[in-house]
């Protein structure tokens, strides 16, 4: 059903990643993902949801004190529908990102739209689902981001930034598996190997840990 989609939430929080990060942000989180990534923190998006028309979801955004939308997952790129309901909201004055793992086809995304990818690393148990070719379609102010688990993955994710050149104006995003690696040593890698990326963490939890709904 093009014009429907299965949410999960909305929800309103800080931004906690990518260069938005700090930024007061409406989520929406799309229900469903076919990839099983072993750090997930949104395996009940996997699931559960109710389907909704675009025009309920317009209503609902229209509530919130906030004009950035981040559409999120799950893998939203999984329902058709969410092209439209980019489209119409950059049309009707919203500045919207997306949070994709790479792993779908990311061309017919609305230019307007920023895009946070994903880039799969050998820990994350997905790295074949890794869909190199769409880095070309990646223009200003997109960014790609590596989840890095271990050393293994510090030192592979190095070889694809050598290996893989971002357009001009796109960053690589890095940021440690919480938890699992302390952030220290995945900021002291980048330091000894001068690698041109950012450094992240998740800053909303941080501020608020696992709880759903932030």
């Amino acid at each position: 059903m093009i014009d429907t989609l299965k949410i999960n939430e909305i929800f309103y929080s800080i931004q906690g990643e990518s260069t938005a990060s700090g930024l007061p942000t409406v989520f929406v989180r799309l229900t469903g993902c076919p990839l099983r990534c072993q750090y997930c923190d949104t395996a009940y998006a996997f699931h559960e949801g109710q389907r909704q028309s675009l025009d309920t979801l317009l209503t609902t955004l229209q509530h919130y004190p906030c004009k950035t939308v981040c559409i999120t997952g799950g893998e939203p790129l999984a329902q058709p529908a969410v092209l439209p309901l980019m489209k119409t909201l950059c049309d009707v004055g919203y500045r919207v990102s997306i949070e994709t793992s790479g792993a779908l086809d990311i061309s017919p995304i609305d230019p307007r739209v920023v895009i946070v990818m994903d880039v799969k690393t050998p820990a994350s148990g997905e790295v074949s689902k890794n869909r190199w070719a769409n880095l070309k379609h990646l223009t200003p102010p997109d960014q790609v981001k590596a989840v890095i688990c271990d050393r293994s993955d510090f030192d592979w994710i190095c070889d694809q930034i050598k290996r893989h050149a971002l357009p001009t104006g796109c960053e690589w995003l890095l940021s440690p598996m919480t938890p699992g690696l302390a952030p220290t040593d995945l900021a002291n890698w980048i330091l000894e190997q001068a690698l041109p990326v950012r450094f992240q963490t998740q800053l909303h939890k941080t501020l608020w840990g696992d709880t759903p709904g932030h």
